[in-house]
């Protein structure tokens, strides 16, 4: 079987790639594409191949002369730029044989707009929708700030469509600016109202926002592979610490309301294949859905280590073949470091 494997040098793929491989059902032929010459995936898998960036116009037909020159039975995404590409080139890519484990149009776009996100929940009355605003002008952003408690309570805003907590603010009015320069790092999300104000009043065009209320519990993920008409493969897990949006200490905890949501919300939003559900709680103790990625997440290894290996069930499920039950191990905690790549200059790439 040979899996097209795209985004070779994102964050987390080797984890992704190494899963695979250890697949009990199959043997696979795993082809890494993406636009870097040098990304570390090419370390690893059996084929590399340079592509343009997913949002390209000519990524998809570069996609598909390499895809037929490899034989490839399915396109695996890693990147969240290809996403939106690969569904809508699906049919094209499963006109010649080739499945592409990516959402539908449809989906896609309810999952990654925040906005029509929380909308959707609204709309279902269900409980896990934060409360937000959706704003587009100077003054709706303040007003949604002030409903939202500020300066009594911290708020946050964010851009309805983002891949990442790059562009994820808190509204903080007790933040420690002395604090904040010498002992952080640049890039903290926190910061005050009155810092972001003087931004935001000299831009031209205001940007669309969402503004939602602080959730200060505990976050979790559950990674999802979501099968039509059968139960998903679902698991959730904790995290104790995080960086970029990516787990790197977590533990595999049986969450029984989470799973039972996450199930309903796979059904609410259309979804298969692989999507990663994100979720932090109240002070009060009340799970809210923060996003959904319509793919598989950076971190899912931390599911593949209590026995479910998500990445290769996947790649069956895509081949329509039959998956094994699932015995995982609820309490597997899980650390993740970096994978160095080293390139000689006249051998191939090497890792330790």
């Amino acid at each position: 079987m040979t899996v097209l494997v795209t985004g070779a040098g994102t964050f987390g793929a080797s984890g992704i790639i190494k899963a695979i491989r250890r697949a009990d059902a199959f043997d696979a032929h795993i082809v890494g594409v993406d636009t870097d010459p040098d990304a570390y995936g090419f370390s690893l898998v059996d084929t590399a191949e340079t592509v343009p960036a997913g949002d390209a116009d000519a990524f998809v037909s570069e996609l598909r002369s390499v895809a037929r020159r490899e034989n490839a039975d399915v396109i695996f995404p890693l990147n969240a730029a290809e996403v939106e590409a690969l569904s809508e080139a699906k049919p094209a890519f499963e006109s010649e044989g080739i499945e592409v484990m990516a959402v539908s149009p449809q989906s896609l776009s309810i999952t990654r707009d925040k906005g029509r996100l929380y909308d959707e929940l609204v709309k279902q009355a269900h409980p896990m929708a934060p409360e937000f605003y959706r704003v587009s002008s100077f003054d709706e952003f303040l007003d949604a700030v002030h409903a939202l408690g500020y300066p009594d309570r911290r708020v946050c805003f964010k851009p309805p469509v983002s891949n990442d907590r790059r562009c994820f603010r808190v509204l903080d009015p007790d933040m420690d600016r002395f604090n904040a320069l010498l002992n952080q790092k640049p890039n903290s999300t926190v910061t005050t109202l009155d810092d972001v104000l003087p931004v935001l009043q000299e831009t031209v065009q205001f940007p669309e926002l969402i503004v939602m209320e602080h959730l200060p519990g505990e976050e979790y993920t559950v990674d999802a592979l979501v099968r039509d008409d059968e139960t998903p493969v679902l698991v959730s897990r904790s995290h104790a610490a995080t960086c970029d949006d990516t787990s790197f200490v977590g533990t595999v905890e049986k969450d029984p309301e989470l799973l039972r949501d996450t199930h309903e919300l796979c059904s609410l939003f259309g979804l298969e294949y692989n999507a990663t559900f994100r979720f932090k709680y109240t002070a009060d103790g009340t799970p809210k859905l923060v996003d959904v990625h319509p793919r598989i997440s950076r971190s899912v290894t931390a599911s593949v280590g209590a026995g479910a290996n998500i990445p290769a069930l996947s790649v069956q499920y895509a081949m329509d073949r039959e998956l094994p039950e699932l015995d995982i191990e609820w309490g597997t905690h899980v650390t993740r470091d970096w994978q160095d790549v080293f390139y000689g200059p006249n051998t191939d790439p090497t890792t330790i």
